[in-house]
């Protein structure tokens, strides 16, 4: 049989197969693709084959189709595993929070690259447009300029109150997108407004560390009424970046990639050599310089903090 997988929750899949039903899976034995070690070869979103058990309730997956694309992350613990967060998406939305907790621009630059090299168009949704203050109000704006100045499209929202949120249903229609963020960002309660008859469990902010709680434990695909499939996914405290040579890092920063070619040097890594048209850009104020510092942090490997 075919089927969807909908939930991983470790070493069982949910799959929505064929017939209409959604059985709960498992691997046989080793299941490796391409040599990749992940934690989770199997991942939401994935199209897979699988037989059933004789009691004809499970399953076991004996075949990945290939994929689309990926979204993939490092495991932060000391196995250096990476994971792969779901496959097979049209779209990928970052929900940023400014305070409560404070999503930063390094965060957000890693995920739009990795984004960036597995094909995935990406949004960024401003959540918790409630609690802004007009100071607050002023670096959203900022913030927004950054990104849209480059080509990336901002939307902004309150969850709670049910600002702009027809917009981001729109967005979603007939579409397989993925939602992201830090623990404490509001996925949870902005799915709770998309689709109120799910009634997510919401978690409060840690007034110590001003971070979320986890209350999102695997990644779901959730049906979307109107057409279409949500994923949820469990908030990320660090973003690693994953198989992105050094060589090769510029061409996923979008404003970098279009001016790759104007370099005096043809393997120019845009640090300190002369004629560097990158420097240049950012001396003149047509590359941000908060793109540009993500930029080398990522390249000399300081890549994983918030």
């Amino acid at each position: 049989m075919q089927g969807l997988v909908i939930k991983s929750t470790g070493s069982w899949y949910q799959v929505f197969a064929e017939d209409g039903h959604i059985y709960s899976c498992r691997i046989k034995g080793k299941f490796r693709i391409k040599g990749i070690q992940t934690t989770n070869p199997i991942a939401v979103g994935d199209n897979v084959d699988f037989e059933l058990e004789p009691n004809a309730e499970t399953g076991v997956i004996n075949h990945l189709h290939d994929r689309k694309n990926y979204i993939i992350r490092k495991s932060i613990n000391l196995s250096k595993q990476t994971q792969v967060i779901a496959a097979n998406l049209d779209q990928a939305f970052l929900i940023v929070t400014l305070a409560s907790p404070r999503t930063s621009l390094g965060f957000i630059d890693r995920f739009l690259v990795t984004a960036e090299a597995y094909d995935i168009p990406t949004c960024l949704i401003f959540n918790k447009l409630d609690i802004y203050s007009d100071d607050g109000l002023d670096i959203l704006a900022d913030y927004k300029a950054i990104y849209e100045n480059i080509g990336y499209s901002c939307y902004e929202v309150s969850a709670l109150q049910g600002t702009n949120i027809a917009q981001i249903e729109a967005l979603l229609k007939d579409k397989v997108t993925l939602f992201s963020g830090h623990s404490g960002v509001g996925k949870s309660s902005l799915i709770n407004a998309i689709l109120p008859d799910f009634d997510l469990k919401t978690g409060e902010i840690s007034e110590s560390s001003d971070k979320g709680q986890h209350t999102t434990t695997f990644a779901e695909m959730h049906h979307l009424p109107f057409g279409g499939y949500l994923i949820d996914t469990p908030g990320i405290r660090e973003l690693g970046i994953v198989d992105i040579e050094k060589e090769e890092l510029s061409h996923f920063f979008v404003e970098m990639r279009e001016r790759l070619n104007q370099c005096k040097f043809n393997n120019c890594r845009h640090i300190n050599e002369p004629g560097c048209t990158i420097i240049k850009a950012v001396e003149e104020g047509e590359i941000e310089p908060s793109r540009y510092d993500s930029y080398q942090s990522i390249y000399f490997g300081n890549d994983t903090r918030a």
